[in-house]
């Protein structure tokens, strides 16, 4: 008998991801082929209290207070200040998206040129000594006079979920040895006990918005790579007995994220991260996009919530986002997964309308999910 999962794919008409994304994934490939790897001891935030290792960011909506220049930094939600601290947050913009594409492109192809350049951004990022990250996140999202890093910094790193998917990926390959398979996989395993047992990680976990989501894909992600199956129990756990409960209303929406000065764009990001949860954690026998709380809500119910948006942003009916409402909605994850669960084409076809790679930083920022195949098991 067929899996509810294999029956709804039954029913959508034929569409082979892994072929339709290799024409762009080859192109993006070649240019980060040069890339050379730039990791964040490259450049050093004056105001970080961390070392060259540590990864620093400063909040995004904290500004000077014009009654007290000098003093400590006052919130405008929403409105990012163009002064802060983000070269980090760039370099691993820029990684992720590197590493991504190559890994992408090695899985479709099997070239090993890809895994090979792939493997030294890992290596420059996760293991050579004078060039990686310290597995902690100890002095993200600062704010200049009152604190030199906070627990909702853990979201700074959401990119790398993508990044453990496609070290997967690339295992099998020439060039990801066990030495280095190991060695790379040995940083997550850090990575993810520190956000687990650290004050900052322990904290943003039980966020009830974003952040907890954002919280819950990076464990569920680091745990796979790890093969942590506690951490997967407990990532499936929270998914169907606190996100789904504590941040969906009946309709679908997310409340949390609308009363935001940005709803749409949250809205997006938030119905992302959590169907990727879902992913990540779905089965061929147990389609987590499908899960159904008692009074109907479920992930599927937030695609039909936001899906007519996306189509016609016009309809909207809450405020326009007070920054970057004409930049989005970009090629939303959650529409390909809700038409591979459900068999819409027509989630799909929007789908497939949307701008795969976009430029503008901050939409990349909120883009976490950008290379599908690496979420696809087997070969996408």
């Amino acid at each position: 008998m067929l899996s509810l999962l294999a029956l709804s794919l039954a029913l959508l008409p034929a569409f082979n991801l892994a072929g339709h994304e290799k024409p762009r994934l080859l192109r993006q490939a070649e240019a980060a082929q040069v890339a050379e790897p730039v990791t964040i001891v490259s450049v050093r935030n004056p105001r970080s209290a961390g070392g060259a290792h540590d990864f620093s960011s400063e909040g995004d909506y904290w500004w000077p207070d014009p009654a007290n220049p000098e003093g400590p930094y006052i919130q405008r939600d929403g409105l990012s200040n163009p002064d802060n601290f983000v070269a980090h947050r760039r370099l691993m913009l820029d990684f992720t998206r590197d590493v991504g594409t190559l890994a992408s492109a090695y899985k479709v192809t099997g070239d090993e040129r890809h895994a090979a350049a792939a493997v030294r951004h890992l290596e420059a990022w996760f293991v050579t000594p004078a060039t990686r990250m310290n597995p902690s996140l100890l002095y993200a999202q600062a704010i200049k006079g009152r604190v030199t890093g906070r627990s909702i910094g853990v979201i700074d790193t959401l990119h790398l979920a993508e990044v453990a998917l496609a070290v997967e990926a690339l295992r099998g390959s020439q060039a990801l040895t066990a030495e280095k398979d190991a060695a790379i996989t040995g940083w997550f395993r850090n990575y993810l006990n520190w956000i687990s047992t650290h004050p900052y990680g322990v904290e943003e976990s039980r966020a009830k918005n974003n952040h907890g989501t954002c919280w819950t894909l990076q464990a569920a992600c680091f745990a796979r790579l790890v093969g942590d199956e506690a951490m997967l129990a407990e990532c499936r756990r929270r998914l169907v007995a606190v996100h789904l409960p504590d941040q969906m209303a009946a309709d679908g929406s997310f409340p949390q994220e609308l009363r935001r000065t940005k709803p749409y764009g949250y809205s997006i990001f938030n119905l992302d991260v959590m169907a990727a949860v879902a992913v990540v954690l779905s089965t061929p026998e147990d389609d987590l996009l499908r899960f159904t709380l008692p009074d109907g809500r479920s992930l599927v119910r937030g695609v039909e919530f936001l899906a007519p948006f996306i189509a016609d942003k016009a309809k909207w009916p809450g405020q326009p986002d007070v920054m970057y409402w004409d930049e989005w909605p970009v090629r939303q994850p959650f529409l390909l997964w809700g038409a591979q669960s459900t068999g819409r084409n027509d989630w799909l076809k929007l789908w497939l309308s949307l701008e795969a790679a976009p430029q503008v930083e901050e939409v990349r920022r909120n883009f976490p999910i950008r290379e599908p195949v690496l979420w696809t098991r087997g070969k996408g």
